[in-house]
């Protein structure tokens, strides 16, 4: 998270991939790394391999991704994004549905 935070996401990228075990945290702070350092599209394919390998995502995750892509302007993906979300029961949590408006607001 410091490393992301301090814009150096090669050497958070490094701690990541070194590390035994990832769980839905560490997948999280990645993607905000990459995203609050303008790699939004690197973001979007952390956030695929995180569920192509079957993670639990909690609602900070899904807001982490809906600011990439609100960021990116990239409605499919958030289209996409918030079935899951549907899907994961999350849509009625506030800052849930903040992160969704922004999304398409910011998407059209």
């Amino acid at each position: 998270n410091m490393y992301g935070k301090c814009g150096n996401v090669d050497s958070a990228r490094s701690i990541f991939d070194k590390m035994a075990k990832h769980d839905v945290i560490s997948w999280t702070v990645i993607i905000a790394a990459y995203s609050q350092n303008g790699f939004g599209n690197e973001a979007l394919e952390l956030f695929q391999q995180m569920q192509l390998r079957g993670m639990t995502l909690d609602k900070i995750t899904y807001i982490s991704v809906l600011d990439v892509c609100a960021d990116l302007t990239a409605l499919a993906e958030g289209k996409d994004i918030h079935a899951g979300i549907i899907a994961s029961g999350f849509e009625s949590d506030v800052i849930v549905r903040t992160a969704l408006i922004t999304m398409y607001g910011k998407c059209g």
